[in-house]
């Protein structure tokens, strides 16, 4: 019998759209960055959640990552890629799963690769983006 992989229950990191990190940046579980980040992001297995205000310049690694702002660097995730409008991928992308919502952008190179790890339900990451929408709404 297939164990179902975990759905993460919230987010568990929040970095805010006034706050800005330059260097590498490592984390478990599910992140949601709306600032700006310059450098690597990293996690095995985690979800990165890009909001709509957020700027990445970086070398992303990550189980899942949810792009929904500003992304320039390479994107290298173990599950799948999602890019949601108003989101834009500048570079080069590499996962076994690769969505690209309409009005999405992406434009560089883009690898289809063997999924490493079991996924998570997309209804687990919808749910996250849902709350993560609440959120946002909550906060201004």
């Amino acid at each position: 019998m297939k164990k179902k992989a975990k759905q993460p229950d919230s987010i568990s990191t929040f970095l805010g759209p006034g706050a800005s990190v330059d260097g590498t940046l490592e984390f478990q579980g599910t992140i949601r960055l709306d600032g700006k980040v310059t450098g690597n992001i990293k996690s095995t297995g985690g979800t990165l959640i890009v909001g709509e205000k957020a700027f990445v310049d970086a070398k992303i690694e990550v189980g899942i990552a949810v792009i929904m702002g500003e992304v320039q660097g390479t994107v290298d995730a173990s599950d799948r890629i999602e890019v949601y409008p108003p989101g834009k991928v500048i570079g080069d992308i590499r996962a076994p799963i690769i969505s690209i919502d309409e009005g999405g952008q992406f434009n560089g190179n883009c690898v289809m690769k063997n999924q490493e790890t079991p996924s998570e339900s997309k209804k687990g990451v919808r749910r996250l983006l849902g709350n993560a929408a609440k959120d946002e709404k909550n906060t201004g």
